[in-house]
């Protein structure tokens, strides 16, 4: 920005002494901000048949750029998103899926980084899918879980992947089920679920994992807690985080008090009485133990049949869920809904019809008739 010649009472002073420390030099002109050379090149998209081909190959680039392509919510993706899908499915099913979860401050990412570099070490291929709360003011998200696991984002035997939960409830994205379809295609055979911090009652990642991890951290409540339904009965595997230290005697006690709690609730369809554990992910102690009891979870589940049944009736639960989610994007996609919605949404707000009667009235137009 060029500057301007003093305009005040020093102004004569300086005309007559120019080695005056008051003297100002003429700035340059302002220079474009952008290259004027500088032409945007367009990118180039990828067809169906490259993205399944990068996937099917285990390029994280493409596998990428497919899961954005996923998580789009522009119509023009999501018939080519679908597509993708239905050709990986034939390559996906083969990874152990465990969704990790627990409150706030319980070390969900420093336990993921620790446990998931034991778990390469044992040769698997790890995808982490990390879901981050979305700000309910500006919609945005931090997508800060691949900084804070920094020693296992450079694996090449690991892929990170963040992303937001945009207003979707039960502690996971709105398209993480679709994405563990495509990072098993591309050969990642365990697969981690994290979730944003969760409430009693945020179970949805129970819907789409062959195990259910809970982490805990010690005083964050006893056993009246532990007894409490929820997502403390869903849980297979129990963690009390942070055990060095002088903590260690207090998550002892916290484990204590989590396994007498779980005495009390009936044995679950799986047949399996859900175990608690203390680690540290500081000092590793306890990973191993930890990672013992999912294997011990999987034998046990896929030697009585429950491994198998489960997954089919979580893939019976998404056929009705995508339904559901179908029907909802084409009602808002409707041009008659659209041009009738702001106008009933008036009515409401003036208290002139009741939101009851204005939904009924938007069900009839979209259904053509009489909405039961």
């Amino acid at each position: 920005m060029s500057f301007t010649k003093i305009d005040h009472y020093e102004k004569e002073y300086v005309d007559h002494h120019h080695d005056s420390a008051l003297s100002v030099t003429e700035g340059v002109a302002d220079q474009p901000i952008v290259n004027p050379y500088f032409v945007r090149k367009k990118k180039h998209r990828l067809s169906t048949e490259e993205y399944v081909k990068g996937i099917l190959e285990g390029n994280i680039t493409t596998l990428s750029q497919a899961i954005t392509l996923i998580e789009s919510s522009n119509p023009d993706h999501y018939a080519q998103a679908q597509e993708i899908i239905e050709r990986c499915l034939p390559h996906a099913g083969r990874s152990v899926r465990i969704g990790i979860t627990g409150v706030p401050g319980a070390g969900k990412s420093t336990f993921i980084e620790a446990i998931g570099n034991m778990v390469t070490s044992l040769r698997h291929k790890l995808a982490v899918l990390a879901i981050d709360p979305s700000s309910e003011r500006s919609g945005g998200s931090i997508l800060g879980d691949k900084t804070r696991m920094e020693s296992i984002s450079a694996n090449p035997d690991v892929f990170i992947r963040p992303s937001p939960s945009a207003g979707s409830l039960g502690g996971v994205a709105r398209k993480t089920r679709e994405t563990i379809v495509l990072c098993e295609a591309a050969g990642f055979d365990v697969i981690f679920i994290e979730t944003v911090g969760v409430g009693q009652s945020e179970t949805a990642v129970h819907s789409m994992v062959d195990l259910f991890m809970l982490l805990q951290i010690s005083g964050a409540g006893d056993e009246l807690q532990g007894i409490k339904r929820g997502i403390m009965e869903m849980a297979d595997l129990m963690v009390i985080t942070k055990a060095d230290g002088e903590n260690i005697h207090k998550a002892e006690l916290a484990k204590t008090q989590f396994q007498s709690a779980l005495q009390l609730f009936p044995l679950p369809e799986s047949e399996w009485r859900p175990r608690v554990y203390t680690c540290s992910a500081v000092s590793g102690a306890g990973l191993e133990e930890v990672w013992k009891g999912v294997e011990e979870f999987l034998d046990h589940t896929q030697g009585n049949g429950f491994f198998r049944h489960n997954r089919n009736r979580q893939n019976k639960y998404w056929m009705y869920e995508t339904i559901d989610e179908t029907l909802k994007n084409s009602f808002y996609r409707d041009p008659r809904i659209e041009a009738e919605i702001s106008v009933l949404e008036g009515q409401v707000l003036d208290d002139k019809i009741s939101s009851f009667i204005a939904a009924k009235r938007l069900l009839d137009l979209y259904f053509g008739g009489k909405a039961e």
